[in-house]
């Protein structure tokens, strides 16, 4: 019996004896798949291991102890050599005994040949979002994948149909639905404690500009072409990519060439728990409009100052701007909600709001709003504690996580929507159904991009 068969099986004949973990989730304990078994144990490669694996996935992985994260992968080594240190340490300190079992690799294929990896932790760059998430599950793996899905829209669609077609678990980072305050402020909206639901403002984080950077030489420890994959072949800056001696955060963030900026940055959170409380998750607007300033020189040049607008097929609107408090504003014909993440942060780049712009995760027009509680008959959705945790129960149980790919997708889709508002300065009319612009070539081009040989994203339309 394999140890995915062994595990499924255990559960279902020990239904009864679950665990609550002191922080953590219920999730099948050790007693279920053999205490301290490292063959049934869910193993775990991280690919990507820097800054948002290092503060986040690896972080809020290793405490788990049916999950053991065994190999890292990365294309550069300094930080290949320190994501295996990082593991072996925790393990160590965990343990008390000396620990040396983490495999590297610098290429993800030959990490999602090893048959005895059940899934992978994918903490790249946006633009390889997409392309390792396909691999991964054609490889059988089951995936956590950082936010956003993916760089275009019609990678996300891939991305998407790979998973279905496949049958693998991909749980999407979009970590804020295991957040109480955000669960709940969606349960109020779509149970009507603020009447007709009217207007839902998302306030966002800007991104300033920056100088123009001077070429430099490929540090050695780096596999630049891999590092860009399908993206253009430009030249090396250590701002274009990550710093190289520390894990602060990554230039690639400020560039179109690997992301859109703030608008999916954190538009992908926020959408997200947006379109949970207006019940559109498998949709998106019909109608989108908008403006934005753009850097005129310089390295990065992803959007500065925006505003922009959708509206959906039910009549409402979502405004979506970093000109607003950072959070999701739902307003109705008898009240509104706002929620926001209060002091949590994912990494230690997030920001939280200080001083006199300090807010309450959770707050209303009426405090009885937000008092109310939430019925046995009314609209109950789906409750995590903890987004990994979630994603490991789900690896298990093959029931689909708080954060499924298409759900995903669908928020990624929207954020890439008001994205392209912005670039195109006029109304843009979308079909959801059929993920196309209604009589506009000009749009449709901008649905996915052109990819570099080889690291084409499979199956693009």
């Amino acid at each position: 019996m394999n140890r995915r068969n062994f595990v499924k099986n255990s559960l279902k004949a020990s239904a009864a004896t679950t665990m609550a973990v002191t922080g953590f989730p219920t999730i099948v304990p050790a007693s279920v798949i053999g205490k301290n078994a490292p063959s049934n144990k869910i193993n775990i490669g991280a690919i990507g291991v820097g800054r948002i694996s290092r503060d986040h996935d690896m972080k809020e992985t290793l405490p788990f102890d049916q999950a053991r994260i065994m190999a890292v992968c990365d294309v550069d080594s300094k930080r290949l050599a320190d994501g295996k240190k990082y593991v072996n340490d925790y393990y160590a300190a965990k343990t008390g005994k000396p620990y040396d079992g983490v495999t590297m690799y610098d290429d993800h294929r030959a990490l999602l040949a090893n048959k005895d990896i059940d899934a992978v932790l994918i903490s790249t760059p946006d633009h390889s979002h997409a392309y390792l998430g396909i691999h991964a599950v054609e490889a059988g793996k089951d995936v956590y994948l950082q936010k956003p899905a993916s760089l275009t829209i019609a990678e996300g669609r891939a991305l998407s149909n790979a998973v279905h077609r496949t049958g693998r678990i991909l749980q999407i980072g979009s970590q804020q639905r295991s957040s109480t305050q955000f669960r709940y402020a969606a349960e109020l909206v779509r149970n009507g404690r603020i009447g007709d639901l009217k207007t839902v403002y998302v306030g966002l984080p800007g991104d300033p500009g920056g100088d123009e950077e001077p070429e430099m030489p490929i540090p050695k420890n780096l596999n630049y072409d891999a590092w860009l994959g399908s993206t253009p072949n430009v030249y090396y800056t250590e701002k274009r990519v990550h710093p190289q001696n520390d894990y602060s955060r990554p230039g690639w963030l400020r560039m179109e060439q690997f992301g859109a900026g703030m608008i999916t940055g954190w538009g992908a959170h926020h959408v997200d728990c947006a379109h949970w409380g207006m019940d559109t998750e498998y949709t998106g607007p019909i109608e989108i409009s908008g403006r934005a300033d753009f850097p005129k020189s310089g390295l990065w040049n992803v959007h500065g100052l925006f505003q922009t607008e959708g509206v959906y097929a039910n009549g409402v609107k979502m405004i979506i701007s970093n000109e607003i408090p950072n959070g999701i504003k739902f307003e109705g014909t008898e009240g509104w909600i706002f929620v926001t993440r209060g002091d949590y942060r994912a990494s230690s780049s997030d920001p939280i709001p200080t001083g006199k712009n300090k807010v309450l995760p959770l707050t209303a027009s009426n405090n009885k709003i937000i008092t109310s509680v939430i019925g046995e008959n009314e609209i109950n959705l789906y409750k995590s504690t903890d987004h990994h945790g979630n994603w490991l129960e789900s690896i298990v149980s093959r029931k689909q996580p708080i954060s499924p790919v298409e759900i995903g997708h669908r928020s990624c889709s929207t954020c890439l929507l008001h994205h392209i508002a912005m670039k195109l300065k006029r109304k843009i009319y979308w079909d959801p159904m059929n993920e196309r612009f209604l009589n506009d070539d000009e749009a449709n081009a901008m649905l996915n991009r052109p990819h570099r040989f080889p690291y084409e994203v499979k199956g693009l339309d």
